[in-house]
């Protein structure tokens, strides 16, 4: 076997090929590391006598070292080396493409691996094992039974379950009646295979409201909506194609398995969600999450149609949703929101049936932050918690009313009444925390020396309470993040490093621009944070992070808070009754019962 020669074109560096010769010994390989900061003619020479038959030299950056490492192939042409050795190039600033341009034969830029270098020896293309990058997707609720650690609140939630329970059950409304019809007369394999939709759209029409009615009576979409051309999915299916030829996806994780890292997508347009994904997937987010637009969310019933929209958040059609999971890897965590509006039900059924790992449920935060009448939420919510159960699809709790000031511990009672509800019904929920610089904490105080332990008592107060998976988000470090693109990214990474230190079970990220946008989200914002919180996690490793004692005085805090909450709506005797009268949150605190679906809940006929 000819040797390898290796030679650092370089005064000083030299770390990567001595990296480079360590494992290519051990596969075997005879290698020769010529020192730093020889010359060019020295190398060659060296080279000649050796008679190896590869020659990798490695240069970092600096200026004119395109002109360095031309004159180098030219040298070694004029000594007869060029037409007998191999020549590789590697350094921090050298891709395939400039290599080639400069006539060497292989070029290596960061994160070369052994395999790589061996392929190009042997002259063999170089194919990555697949095991080695393949992700598979994670059931988060996996291992947990949602036992109760605390007995007083156990005992509260199940008192407001039953109470919850026993007002809704004679009551329904036209979400529930759309997610009955299309839970029982609405077939997906059918649908893509464009064999009708049965009995459903003879019925469905009359229980939606006017923008869905005229579509379906027709055709007139929803204004600043448009149907995509024959030529627009065309170019779509061609940039699929392409781009999974090439796509491979990483792991952010280093040394720890926990927490995956979802990004949420909503930009009005499908193929340019679809980019965002695949970027997204690319540098390493384990699941995506499904931002539809406000005005879905106060609109009785679902267009069809493949759409696209002008402004935020991305219409749910079956044709969106079903363009968007084919454009997904396999190893990708979907999740479609379905938490806050007058389709809540219909939304569970509709992402089941079409493919989605996740939804989003929480009629508390529903009724008090996104303008939904209470009692139409939780007669709504039920239903949609048995859907979920029905399909198997965990869900998160959101508690996103803390973002217009509601305390924790209210917020958290919220959150906790859902999950012990959609227990009760055989659901598997995921509390979902916020974990950043909230209105609160701000007002409070709560933070005025670290964003550690309030966020830390939040995680421990849960996990004191029930044993049940946490995924904070909403997204992590919000409020923390700035017009700089550099600080946002850290913020969010300092953000999840801290998750990752507490084992929390996901996080879900922003953009470095999604707070400042001011438009659409930019793909290398999405990399941005991707590539932060990966360098956090590899920072990290398993090392931990250390909360001061304030943070135990904040949980039980937290805990006692909740306990009191949980009395007042007990002490209400209805729930709905509870919460327009403020006990998951005031208008003091920014929260306001929603009016959206006022009246329209009405008592099922036996």
């Amino acid at each position: 076997m000819k040797n390898v020669l290796l030679a650092p074109l370089d005064p000083v560096h030299d770390i990567g090929l001595k990296m480079i010769a360590r494992g290519l010994e051990a596969a075997g390989y005879e290698t020769v590391l010529l020192p730093p900061d020889l010359t060019a003619e020295e190398i060659i020479h060296t080279a000649l006598g050796e008679k190896t038959g590869t020659l990798l030299l490695s240069r970092t950056l600096g200026y004119g070292v395109a002109e360095l490492l031309a004159r180098f192939v030219d040298l070694a042409d004029a000594a007869g080396l060029r037409s007998q050795v191999k020549l590789g190039i590697g350094g921090m600033a050298v891709r395939p493409e400039l290599a080639a341009e400069l006539g060497f034969d292989g070029g290596f830029g960061p994160g070369t691996t052994v395999e790589e270098v061996i392929c190009f020896i042997e002259g063999r293309e170089y194919c990555p094992d697949p095991a080695k990058t393949a992700k598979a997707k994670t059931d988060m609720t996996a291992g947990y039974d949602y036992r109760y650690r605390h007995a007083g609140i156990a005992s509260k939630l199940a008192d407001i379950s039953a109470m919850i329970l026993g007002w809704a059950k004679d009551k329904t409304s036209p979400g529930v009646e759309r997610a009955r019809l299309r839970d029982e007369l609405w077939d997906a394999a059918r649908w893509r295979a464009r064999q009708g939709d049965g009995e459903l759209y003879k019925h469905y029409p009359a229980l939606c409201g006017d923008i869905p009615r005229k579509y379906y009576a027709g055709g007139e979409l929803h204004p600043k909506t448009r149907r995509f051309g024959k030529g627009e999915v065309e170019g779509l299916e061609k940039y699929l194609a392409e781009t999974k030829a090439r796509m491979s996806v990483r792991k952010l994780q280093h040394s720890r398995r926990k927490p995956l890292v979802f990004v949420q997508y909503g930009t009005g347009c499908p193929f340019m969600d679809i980019g965002h994904i695949l970027a997204s997937e690319a540098w390493g987010a384990d699941g995506v999450v499904h931002f539809d637009p406000s005005w879905g969310a106060r609109t009785e019933g679902f267009l069809d149609g493949f759409l696209t929209h002008q402004e935020d958040g991305t219409v749910i059609t079956p044709a969106n949703l079903n363009r968007i999971h084919m454009g997904l890897e396999d190893s990708t965590l979907w999740q479609v929101r379905a938490h806050r509006g007058l389709n809540t039900p219909e939304t569970v059924v509709l992402a089941a049936k079409l493919g989605a790992d996740l939804t989003k449920i929480n009629f508390c935060y529903g009724a008090l932050g996104a303008g939904t009448d209470p009692a139409r939420m939780v007669v709504d919510a039920c239903a949609a918690i048995r859907y979920a159960a029905k399909y198997r699809l965990p869900f998160d709790v959101v508690t996103n009313e803390e973002l217009c000031g509601v305390p924790a511990h209210k917020a958290f009672a919220g959150m906790l009444i859902v999950a012990d509800l959609a227990v009760r019904l055989g659901g598997r929920p995921i509390l979902q925390p916020l974990f950043a610089y909230s209105p609160e904490a701000m007002i409070g105080g709560l933070m005025a020396d670290n964003y550690i332990d309030f966020n830390v008592a939040k995680i421990k107060a849960l996990r004191a309470i029930v044993n049940a998976p946490v995924w904070p988000g909403a997204p992590i470090g919000f409020l923390t993040h700035t017009e700089d693109r550099v600080q946002s990214a850290m913020t969010t990474a300092l953000h999840a490093c801290l998750a990752s230190a507490l084992e929390v079970d996901a996080i879900s990220i922003a953009s470095t621009d999604e707070a400042y946008s001011g438009g659409p989200i930019a793909a290398p914002s999405r990399i941005d944070t991707l590539r932060a919180v990966a360098e956090g996690f590899r920072f990290f490793g398993q090392a931990g992070i250390a909360a001061t004692a304030q943070a135990d005085r904040y949980a039980a805090e937290l805990v006692a808070g909740i306990e009191q909450v949980l009395d007042a709506v007990l002490a209400e005797g209805d729930f709905v009754a509870a919460v327009h009268k403020g006990a998951l949150g005031s208008r003091a605190e920014g929260a306001y019962p929603g009016r959206t679906g006022k009246d329209t809940v009405t008592t099922t006929k036996h």
